[in-house]
This record gives structure tokens, sequence and C-alpha cells, in this order.
């Protein structure tokens, strides 16, 4: 026989004993069981020939090997495939006729006790590595699989024999009565039939007492309830539906043992079901696209991105053990294989050399995902795509598209682009790497030109930014080298291309004359009399090379002072020069002129002269202040400070001399001024008391020019009672302001009468109104129109309000309607129940005289009805009723004769007087 070692295992389950006692330490509470409810093992046709397969090895990462919790037990392992066999070591055999092996096998192999009746029991499942038809995937092969899983389970479980063993201390002790616990396996999505029958559950007491049998837990009893149940009489155990591992990997649960009573007869025994995983469940990605990246020129072995995949099988077992490769690489350049994939951890590396972004900017990976550990034969598949974009390096050096560049440009102007330089560069656009930066290097010491780069062309605009003058230079030769903004690749040289020259010529054009000194400063005392010359203000022309005539004008003159000869340009004055006009700022007068020439197209240029006013004493002080006011008893503090102004400079201003005339006497006799300062000085009374008025003289004020000048400027004091502080009282600076008792007086009537004449006129419109009121409302009889309609100021609210109701002026025929109707306000439209007020009545034809009257009675009565609604309505004055007391005005076409008198139209006035001619002629007509 041949050996393939499958060493079974119990799994080792540690808890707190509970027998322990304080202070000593908690031991590992072992159950004896197998490590392990499924093992897989995937063997070699060459050690089904004679040779070794597994010697005291691990499955799953775990020491396989048979622990009995050094109870000294002996145990004897069982297989449920004759043609394997289980040592006492636990290494399983197989036999001769096994060496052709052509499917998967799968058999229990159950450990029994010697002297006991304990039962464990495990699936193994044994397949050929490498076999075609290793471990197929087709249903059949499922099918043959699961029921060899499912035949293998244990078909009972019972209670042992009691049985005695001796103690040192009691002598002879019975044994405790155990629940026998074997693990209990099921495949996941089993087809059934079901119920399926798992166990029977037995107790050795069934023959002597009726005995029922029940199970709880999850899965029984609770949620997800219904998945087991077991015949209450028989114990036998059932699963109803199919199983998924991975909604649930195991249950637990307990099983009980009553009497007929419902006493327990047994303690109750934890059943463990263990769910056996299949692969049902394919890898799944995490993203079905994937983008990573890769510097060009990479090394083989550079990280390029991780892709992952999960799979929801047992990840214990090979079926969630998942393994990447790559299907396939696009393009293909420069090889089919530039990348390689880590099979367990999915990190894609580089594995040649020669990316190169210029040739490929990306590449695109078809990933697959399989479990079982990659087998491909028997493992399921996924797919996902990898996306990685090649970085760009600067390994392109810029190169500039020709050797010489040439452009021209007019002199005197900047910001001119004078020409653009092309340049190709290979690498990723608008990136650092692409990004063009230009240098001028020679050809341009005074800095006259500058290179932008335009970015969206690349392209490097040179520009002039300081002016060239074509006299000066004629032409310039440029060298420029062009770069990136960021450095070349280690190993990447700079190309020669990247240098060039450009020429550039400079175009003459007529420039315009320029003074040579602008602005030009002149000084010159103030006064200079009309027609002095001041100066020759003449300009230069910068065009060398042509002989061109400059002329002169006048640009700005604010005074109008100056004049300009147009040939040579010598100024003149035109007028007194003043350092004291507006137009003057800080003595210095500002004059702008203009100088052009006869070149084609002309050309003008400006200067300033600035004319320096030398100040002479030109100006005499004037006294400050023209009023004050004084006192009219001498006090200490009843003085007048007062100084002066002069429009003159330094030294032609003060210090100045204050002085009071000699005539008029009385000056002198009532006032004194004393001196403080150079530019002030103190007026005060002479005298202890002034009466209270206005005083008006003057004072002489000199300044201290050379030769002086003096003024003679009058003063107005006010003299005034004072309080005790020195201010004049109310009374007397009325008095001192030369209002006396007359004007006051004078006022006073003026206010009243003015007073008087707005009351006049508050009188006299109240009366008014009340005239207007008591006016008649109609003309005059002889002026009067009978059955005219008129306004009496009256405004409506628009068109709303004359939309009437034009039959409220009917005449009712009957008034049942309205004495049927019980009392209340009445409508314009109808009458009243109750006895009505005596509204005048009109006459058939009124004397015209008559209608005022007419109106003012009804409006009285109206006014005093009691039926009338509490807010406004339609009065009618003249009811006609349903025809008109007129008859009809057809009539007046009338041939037919009668004997109306008509002569009342002639009282009608001259409205009526056509009227009146018609028919009020009698036979005479």
């Amino acid at each position: 026989m041949i050996a393939f070692c499958v060493i079974l295992a119990c799994t080792l389950l540690t808890g707190a004993s509970s027998g322990s006692k304080a202070g000593q330490p908690i031991r590992a509470l072992c159950r004896p069981g197998f490590s392990h409810n499924f093992y897989t093992v995937i063997v070699s046709r060459d050690l089904l020939h004679g040779q070794s397969i597994l010697k005291d090895t691990t499955l799953s990462s775990e020491r396989v090997k048979f622990e009995d919790c050094q109870r000294g037990r002996d145990v004897s392992f069982i297989s449920s495939d004759p043609n394997f066999s289980v040592r006492s070591d636990g290494t399983v055999y197989a036999g001769q006729n096994v060496a052709n092996l052509s499917e998967p096998v799968q058999f229990m192999v159950t450990a029994r006790g010697l002297h006991d009746q304990h039962i464990w029991e495990t699936t193994v499942k044994l397949a050929l590595a490498g076999h075609p038809h290793s471990l197929p995937l087709s249903k059949m092969g499922f099918e043959e699989m699961l029921s060899r899983v499912w035949d293998s389970q244990p078909r009972v479980i019972k209670f042992p024999r009691r049985h005695l063993r001796f103690s040192s201390s009691n002598g002879l002790r019975r044994q405790k009565r155990d629940w026998v616990i074997p693990p209990i396996n099921v495949p996941e999505n089993s087809r059934g039939p079901f119920p399926h029958m798992l166990v029977r559950i037995r107790s050795d007491q069934d023959k002597d007492v009726g005995i029922r049998y029940s199970i709880t837990g999850a899965g029984a009893d609770q949620p997800p309830s219904g998945i087991y149940n077991i015949d209450p009489i028989s114990g036998n155990m059932f699963v109803t539906q199919p199983l998924d591992r991975e909604e649930r990997a195991s249950f637990h649960l307990r099983a009980h043992a009553v009497d007929m009573n419902g006493n327990q007869v047994e303690n109750p025994i934890d059943l463990y079901i263990y769910v056996i995983d299949m692969n049902d469940n394919r890898p799944e990605f995490h993203n079905q696209v994937y983008n990573g990246s890769v510097a060009e020129g990479s090394k083989p072995g550079s990280s390029v991105m991780q892709v992952t995949a999960t799979d929801s099988d047992d990840s214990t077992t090979a079926n969630g053990m998942v393994r990447y490769r790559i299907l396939s690489q696009t393009p293909h350049s420069p090889i089919p294989n530039m990348f390689t994939i880590n099979s367990e951890t999915g990190d894609i590396v580089t594995v040649a050399a020669g990316l190169d972004r210029e040739k490929v900017s990306q590449y695109t990976i078809i990933v697959q995902a399989t479990d079982m550990e990659g087998n491909l034969n028997f493992g399921l598949s996924n797919t996902a795509t990898a996306l990685i974009s090649i970085t760009d390096i600067n390994d392109n050096p810029p190169e500039l598209t020709v050797r010489t560049f040439s452009g021209e440009v007019p002199e005197n102007k900047v910001n001119v682009v004078v020409t653009n330089l092309t340049v190709v560069d290979r690498d990723q656009p608008h990136s650092p790497n692409w990004n063009a930066v230009y240098r001028i290097v020679s050809g341009d010491p005074t800095g006259h030109f500058t290179i932008r780069t335009n970015p969206i062309t690349n392209e490097g605009m040179l520009t002039v930014v300081k002016p060239v003058d074509f006299e000066m230079n004629r032409a310039f030769m440029l060298t420029v080298v062009v770069s990136n903004q960021a450095h070349l690749a280690s190993g990447i040289q700079s190309s020669l291309q990247s240098t060039a020259g450009v020429t550039i010529s400079v175009q003459d054009v007529n420039e315009p004359p320029v003074f040579p000194v602008n602005p030009k400063v002149i000084r010159f005392e103030e006064g200079v009399p009309a027609g002095t010359t001041l100066t020759v203000f003449a300009a230069q022309d910068p065009d060398h090379f042509i002989h061109q005539i400059v002329r002169y004008s006048k640009l700005s003159d604010p005074a109008n002072w100056l004049k300009i000869n147009r040939t040579n340009g010598q100024i003149t004055t035109m007028a007194l020069l003043d350092r004291e006009s507006t137009y003057v700022k800080n003595n210095v007068y500002e004059a702008t002129f203009l100088a052009f020439d006869n070149g084609s197209p002309q050309a003008s240029g400006t200067g300033t002269l600035q004319i320096y006013l030398i100040d002479v004493n030109d100006n005499a002080p004037v006294l400050v202040p023209k009023e004050a006011q004084v006192c009219e008893r001498a006090r200490p503090n009843s003085k007048i400070n007062i100084t002066a102004s002069d429009a003159d400079a330094d030294p032609n201003v003060g210090p100045f001399v204050f002085e009071l005339p000699t005539f008029p006497v009385s000056v002198r006799r009532n006032w004194t001024i004393s001196r403080l300062s150079g530019d002030y000085a103190q007026l005060r009374l002479r005298i202890p008391y002034l009466e209270a008025d206005v005083y008006e003289f003057p004072i002489i004020v000199s300044d201290s020019g050379n030769p002086p000048l003096s003024n003679r400027s009058m003063i107005r004091v006010k003299v005034c009672p004072c309080d005790d502080n020195g201010d004049c009282s109310a009374t007397g600076a009325v008095a001192a302001a030369g209002l006396g008792t007359g004007a006051i007086i004078a006022i006073l009537i003026c206010i009243i009468i003015l007073l008087s004449m707005v009351l006049l006129f508050v009188v006299w419109m109240k009366r008014r109104e009340k005239e207007r009121q008591a006016k008649p409302l109609l003309i005059d009889p002889e002026d009067d129109v009978r059955d005219n309609i008129l306004k009496y100021d009256e405004e409506g609210g628009g068109e709303e309000d004359q939309d009437y109701d034009l039959s409220q002026l009917q005449q009712p025929e009957s008034l049942d309607h309205i004495i049927n109707k019980p009392t209340g306000v009445r409508r314009v439209d109808e009458r009243p129940v109750v006895a009505e007020s005596q509204y005048p009545v009109r006459p058939s034809i009124p004397h015209p005289g008559d209608i005022g009257d007419f109106i003012n009675d009804g409006l009285r009565a109206a006014d005093n009805d009691p039926t009338a609604p509490p807010y406004d309505s339609l009065l009618v004055f003249d009811y006609e009723g349903s025809g008109s007391t007129t008859g009809s005005i057809s009539s007046l076409n009338s041939t037919s004769s009668g004997d109306q008198d008509y002569d009342y139209l002639n009282d009608w006035g001259p409205r009526f007087k056509k009227l009146a001619d018609l028919y009020g002629g009698g036979d005479d007509d």
C-alpha cells in the first residue's frame, strides 16, 4: 500500500474550568476532536506510485496530528472508502488500485475510542494534481462529491453504556453519563431531496421509558428557524433546505431528552453543525477598471499598480484562495509582455525596459483572478481591466526649427514682437517637460530685447522692451538658447538645435524734435515789461541723416504772457510778469511749447519752460482784522490785536509798522497802538470811557521792503457796554450795531402790519368760501336751461361709477311686490311701506327760477327722511315713471297744429333762441 500522509488531529478548545479555585490559574478546557471538519489533499501522480506523500506536515497552515487531551485514550481510525486505510498515528494509506485515479475521491474518516463509544469524524477530499479531470466542476462531479460526504455522515448518536471505574479514595464510583458529540458536516448547495436525515439522537434509556427528543438554537426554534428539525419519537434529525456557507458557516444547537411527563432524562448536549464550503463563488474585483501609471524609461521591476479581488468562499481552503495572471497586453510594443503580476498580491510591475511615452502613452492590461489557488481546470475566474498610463519625463530636449531667425523693428517702439521663435518638443504638451524657456546669451548687452513664451504654442516671442535708435544701431545679432522648465532626465544631453541666431534690422522713422533741456528753468524778477526777451528755447532734430526744418509754436500759456519766435524759438514777454498771480505756483510760472519738423509724416515734440519769478516789493500790506469790538470802559483785557498781510515774499513783508494818523485828531485822542512783535500790534482805548457806538478810523501799515510800502487801512470798531466778564451785553451789541430806538420801533411796526395782513387774508378766504356755498346752484333764469345736466364738481371713480342701472329710473307698474316685503332699508327703485317723507312736487311746467329752490327743498327732505339708508344712495328729484310728461320730442317735426304756446322759449336764453324763432312766432310764421 502507498501512504499519503493525511495526519488527522483534534481541535483544541480553550475555556475557563468550572472547577478552578480562586487564586489558581485557569486551565484550558480540552475537547477531543479533529482540527478540521474538511481536508483537501492534492497530490501528484508520482506520489501514487510508491513514494511518500506527506509526512508529519501541515494542512491549511496548521500542524495536523491527533490530540486526545493527554488522557491516554486509545483511538482507532476507520475509512469509509475500502481503498484507503488509516493507521493509528493518523497516516492514511491508499491501495494499489488507486494508482490510476481519474477523478476526485472524497471519503469519511472516523475516530472511535477503544474503551468507550466516543466518535469523531472528518472528511478527506483527494485529487490528482495536473490531471485533466481533477476535481471537475461539472454538475455531476459535484453531485457525486456531495453524495460521498452525505452518505458518510454517522447515522446514530447514542449514549454509551454506564460503567464503573475505581477511585483511590472512595472505591467504586459511577461514571457520569455524557452525550455523544460527533461533528456534523453538511455540504452547502445540496439539491436534496429534503428533508434529509443527518443523524439520529438516542438515549440508552429509550427502552425503559418513553423518550421525547427536541433541539433548540439558531436554525431550529430561533431565527433562522426551521432549517433543522427532529422527530420527537425516533430522534431522527433532519435538514430541511439547502445551506449557504457564505450566509452562515456553522450552527450551534442543543439536543434535549425528556420523558413523557416532560421530566429531563438527560442533560442537554451541544451539537455543532458545520457547512462544508463549495467553490460556488467567483472572485470579484473591487473595480472593473483600474488606473495606474509608471514613468517612461523605468527599469524592470518598477511598481505600477495593484489590483485586488476577493472570493466569498472559505479563504482557508482552495475555494477562496485567489491567484492572478495577465491575459493580454495592448499594444504589444515594444514586446508583448512588458508587465507581470504577482499571483498572490496582485501587484503589477514592469519586466522589461523600453517604456517610451512618445511611442506608447497607455497600455491596456486584462487581468484574470482565479480561485482554487489559480487552477484553471476547476477554479472559477473573473477579469478586470488595468489601464497603465506612461507618465512623461524630460527625455526630449527642445529643438528650434531653424538655425537662424530674422526680423525688423521700427526705432523708438516698445512692446513690439520682432519675430516668433518656433520650437519642437516631443514631451507631454503643456507640462514642465514641454514648456520652453528662452534666453538671450549674446548680442544685447543693453537689454533692448526679451523673449516671452507663448503658453499655447510654446513659441518664443522676441519683444522690444527698450527703444532702439536707428542712428545708434542699425542692426542686432542675437544668440538665443531654449530649454525646458524641468531639467533634462538623467543621461539626456542637450541638442545642438537648442541654440539659434536672430538677426534684427532697425527701421528708420521720422523722429520728433527733442529739446535738449526739458524742462528748462530760467530766473527773472517779476514786473519785467512787455517785449523783454527771456531766452531761446530751441529743439534739435535727432534724424541726422535727413535734413529737416524745425518750427515752433505755443502750446500752453495760462496767463498769455509769452510768445515764441516760429523759426528760432526765442521767448519774449507780451505782458507784465506778476509773481502774485494765481497762475504762478511756488514762484514758478510754467508754459509749454511745441517743436515740429517738415518730415513725412510730420513729427512734433513738446518742451516745458519754467520761469522762476524773483519777488519785488510791489504790494503794500493790508490791515487785519477789518472789524473788532471793545468795551466802552477801559479795562486791562479790553484790547484789540491787529496784524497785516502782504502778498509779497520775504524780505518785502514784516516786520510791519503800525501808526495812527494825525488827522482826524480824535483818533490819537481816543486810541493808542503799542507794538507786540514784528508782525503784531495792540489797539486799545486811550481814555477811560468812550460812548457806545461804531467808530471807523484809519491805521497806517508799512512793510520792510526796500523801499518800504505803506497802506492806509480802515478799521471798524464797535464800542459796547460789557458785563463783568468783559463781554458785550445784548442791548449794547444791538446799540453798537447801529440800531437806535427808532429803528427798533419801525421793525416792530412792520411785523405787526405783516401779521394783520395775514389775518385779513384768512378772514377774506373764509368769507368767500361761505359765499360760494350760499350761491344759488343754477344760473339766472334768463340763462336757465330746462332739463339740463349740471356738474357740481363731484369726482367719481371713473367709468365704473358711471355704469348705472337705468331700470331704477323706471316707474314700477305695480307696488304689490314692494308692499309685501318686510320693512327695511329702501332701495332706490322701491318705495317704503311706511309713510314717506313729504318730498316737494315739481310742477309740470315750472318756472326756471324755481329749480334751485326745488332742489334745496328736496335735499332738506332727504336729510330728514327716516327711511333713508345709512349709506349714500341715488336721490331722484324728477321721477317720471313709465312715461314722459312732456311727451315725445318727435312732435317737433310734426306738421299738426295745436294750441300749445311756445312763447316761453324766449325766456330760456340765447341758447334756445333758434327754437323760439321756430315755434314762438305763432301765426306770424
